[in-house]
């Protein structure tokens, strides 16, 4: 059965708490100093947040993602824009030959992967020699970490560094969001998710995340088609070490190069 990624993707118009729009921000924020002039390929783009943010540094930009229902909002979006194409193809089978990119980004999607080596692969296949490959993904070794349904495997920083370390001789790992342990309020609101979480009560679909949210974050922020700087404050990630477990981030990024 054809799964339906729309249900657990971050669209434009879904609401969200200001630490998601933060997070969104923060990913793209910290892509673009890789970007300027340069060919960039962003793979399961999703609804296309980012594209035309890179877009103003970057020389060519293409998002690309499997479900076409989900691609309907870039194509939407950048209708026209000369530096943005918007293709749909498989992230383990790009369609683009060899050397033909200088930034490839996957964000919070490798965890959907059947079989993530064989993306790993073709993102060195596809980049140029001098190329980097920029991944964030969710932090499975944080306390109050759950998982996407239709999710096949989550990775530490470790688990993804030795992956990573298979194709490029240059692994970085860093950081973003450290848990924050003080204060009643979070300790009660983690409590709360952690078991909501074991006893599977927690929605599978970002509509309906947005009733929990709404419940312990406040008033949510309407997600916009495309991110624009100032809207939130930004925070680079930070290097962390690839040997131990890193229990004190909730999200982990990976820049490597060949």
């Amino acid at each position: 059965m054809e799964q339906d990624y729309s249900i657990v993707t971050e669209l434009p118009g879904f609401r969200g708490s200001e630490e998601q729009l933060t997070r969104l921000y923060q990913r793209y924020r910290f892509a673009r100093d890789f970007c300027k002039d340069k060919k960039v390929l962003e793979v399961a783009c999703g609804g296309g947040m980012g594209l035309g943010y890179l877009a103003k540094v970057a020389k060519k930009v293409v998002g690309g993602d499997i479900d076409k229902d989900i691609l309907k909002h870039p194509l939407e979006r950048y209708e026209g824009k000369d530096k943005i194409k918007i293709e749909e193809f498989d992230a383990q089978n790009p369609p683009f030959e060899d050397k033909s990119f200088d930034v490839v980004i996957l964000y919070e999607a490798i965890y959907y992967l059947p079989e993530p080596e064989k993306f790993v692969s073709e993102a060195h296949r596809v980049l140029r020699d001098d190329g980097v490959l920029l991944i964030c993904t969710a932090n499975k070794e944080w306390a109050d970490f759950n998982p996407s349904p239709y999710s096949t495997k989550y990775f530490s920083a470790q688990e993804l560094y030795s992956l990573l370390k298979r194709k490029f001789t240059k692994v970085k790992v860093l950081g973003a969001f450290p848990v924050s342990e003080g204060g009643i309020k979070n300790k009660i609101v983690s409590l709360i998710k952690r078991t909501a979480v074991t006893l599977h009560l927690i929605p599978k679909t970002m509509r309906g995340k947005e009733i929990f949210k709404r419940v312990f974050f406040g008033e949510l922020l309407t997600l916009p088609p495309e991110i624009e700087d100032g809207e939130v404050e930004y925070s680079p990630p930070v290097a962390i070490s690839s040997d131990h477990p890193s229990c004190q981030y909730k999200v982990l990024f990976f820049e490597a190069r060949a």
